[in-house]
């Protein structure tokens, strides 16, 4: 079970173990992360689950989709590492993923 680094914005760390094949959202949400909003339950029709994944790991996450993208425009202060994170499931090999909580959610 990979464990997850959420990390708020005013920089708060949190490891939160998360199983394999379910969303950072999903996880996050299960362990009472303060800042992820998720309005959506994770069906990609808001952006209430905006987070920023670590440079460190932006690579290794999966590529985002059109529609993520897209919905990405309603996020508040977007940045190059901006994910949505019910769209990001975790893998095993995704053991010490840091995730940035921004703000706010929304724009």
């Amino acid at each position: 079970m990979p464990l997850v680094k959420f990390v708020s914005a005013d920089g708060v760390e949190t490891d939160v173990q998360i199983d394999d094949g379910i969303s950072v959202m999903e996880g996050a949400v299960k362990a009472g992360i303060d800042g992820i909003d998720a309005d959506c339950g994770g069906q990609l029709s808001c952006a209430t689950c905006h987070v920023y994944v670590g440079a460190d790991w932006i690579e290794q996450v999966p590529q985002m989709t059109s529609d993520e993208e897209a919905l990405l425009e309603f996020a508040a202060e977007r940045r190059e590492t901006s994910r949505l994170c019910c769209q990001i499931m975790v893998r095993t090999d995704m053991d010490g993923l840091e995730i940035h909580i921004p703000i706010c959610q929304a724009a």
